[in-house]
Formats: structure tokens, sequence, C-alpha cells
């Protein structure tokens, strides 16, 4: 019995030694260039894993059901990086403490509103709501109100519009935080909600946010059952075909989640 008991607590210690040394062996991960053959998470249905193949083409990947699981990952020591859109990875590194983005991009987009091709006066008018936010320094406390580095987004502020000449319609996929999604109280806030209602302030429209899967923005946009749409949305060449986008308002990317 003496020697069972022996021989299981001997079994224990090496199974504990070897998940151990299993974790210690991933690198602490300071600089862009480290990430060359490391193993990333990836969030399943994505492209990102594409997308850090363009960059790191001999790169490895493990696939989690969401990008939190990809980060929580990452925290564990299950895989050395976690890549997806840039903000998103900024927004869980600042709700989870021992996390980090780095720097660098594995890839750079711009972010943009769009509205119909036709409607040039609407696309002028984001324009110049972004443009005067900028200039006005509150662009930069929306930054810091909806990317804190550290906590989580700050409560929205108020816009009132009186509403007098209509409702804008704003199409929006309420999944992105911390562009679009639903608060602790059920409403729909983020930064692009934010701009959004700037928007409409400036129209003196009321705004009217309509909730939908990300891929139904752009039909809904076509079929004029929305104004504008907006939820982290990458301008690109072949979107630019069907819809008008706004200047960027938000440069961004692909982006690496490692442990800090």
């Amino acid at each position: 019995m003496f020697l069972r008991t022996t021989r299981l607590f001997t079994l224990y210690i090496i199974a504990f030694v070897i998940l151990i040394s299993g974790c210690s062996r991933r690198e602490k991960i300071t600089s862009f260039s480290q990430l060359a053959g490391k193993e990333f998470a990836i969030p399943t249905g994505t492209v990102a894993d594409k997308l850090v193949l363009s960059k790191f083409p001999d790169a490895k990947f493990k696939y989690f059901n969401s990008v939190l699981d990809a980060c929580m990952a990452v925290k564990a020591g299950k895989a050395d990086a976690a890549a997806y859109d840039e903000p998103i990875l900024k927004n869980i590194a600042g709700k989870n403490p021992g996390l980090k983005v780095i720097p660098e991009k594995i890839t750079t987009d711009n972010y943009g509103f769009a509205v119909q091709l036709t409607n040039i006066e609407l696309k002028n008018v984001i324009d110049a709501v972004v443009t005067q936010m900028k200039l006005s320094g509150e662009y930069e406390q929306m930054l810091s109100r909806w990317l804190p580095n550290q906590g989580p987004p700050k409560p929205m502020p108020e816009i009132v519009s009186a509403g007098s000449k209509g409702t804008l319609r704003f199409g929006t996929s309420a999944i992105t935080e911390p562009f679009s999604f639903i608060d602790g109280s059920q409403k729909i806030v983020g930064l692009d909600i934010e701009i959004a209602s700037r928007v409409a302030k400036k129209l003196d429209m009321k705004l009217e946010v309509v909730n939908m899967d990300f891929g139904a923005m752009i039909p809904a946009l076509i079929s004029n059952k929305v104004d504008m749409i907006g939820a982290c949305i990458t301008i690109t060449g072949e979107r630019a075909k069907s819809v008008l986008f706004s200047m960027p308002y938000y440069k961004g990317g692909i982006a690496a989640l490692v442990k800090e």
C-alpha cells in the first residue's frame, strides 16, 4: 500500500512538472518581431488567421468560439497571442488585467460609416461632424471614454436632438464593443452610436438605432431600410462599389494581444 501511494504521488509530481514546463516554454513577448512562428488564438469563422499568415507565414493557430475566449486562452498560457480587430482587443485588455495589445499592427485598416451611393449630402454631414470633433478635442475625449487603458468603457453622454426634421435610421450590429454594443441597461451604445447621435443632432433629426446581423447591414442600406450604417466597418474597394463611405474616423486593423 505504501509503495502504491508513493508511485501515485510520484506520478502526480511528474504530471505537475510537465504541465508547468509546458506553460513556461512560451516566450514572454514584448515586441512585434517575436510573434514570428508563434501560436495564435483565433475566433472561429473570421479571416484573422489568413491576415496573420500574410505577415507571419510560419504562424500556428488554435481556434475558439469567440474573441474573448481566444484572449482568455492567451492569459491561461494556451496560446502565445490572440489576433483580432485592434480596438476590440484593447477593450478586452482594458477589462482584463494581465493582457496587453502590441502597438504595431499586423494589418492596417480604416473604419468608416456608409450611406447610399447617391446620398452625398449625408456623407458630407458625417465628415463635418468628425472633423469638428477632432478640431475641438472632443474626438480624443471620446476615444478615452470608449477605449480606456484600464476598466470598461465609460457611460455614453446624453446627446439630445429636437428631431424636428424627421428620423435618421442608423443600422448597426451591437456586438462590436466598444463601437456598438448593448450595455448593462440594455441600451445600444458605443463610439459609433455616439458619432451617429451627433450627426442626427446636427441634422435636427431623431436617431433610430436598428440592430441587425453584421452581414445584413449593407443590404439593408442598399434597400433603403436604413439611412446610414456603422459598426467597426472596414473601408474596402469592394464595399465601396455598393455604398458611399464617409471619411475614415478610426485607423485600426488586426493586432495581437499577449500576456503583459
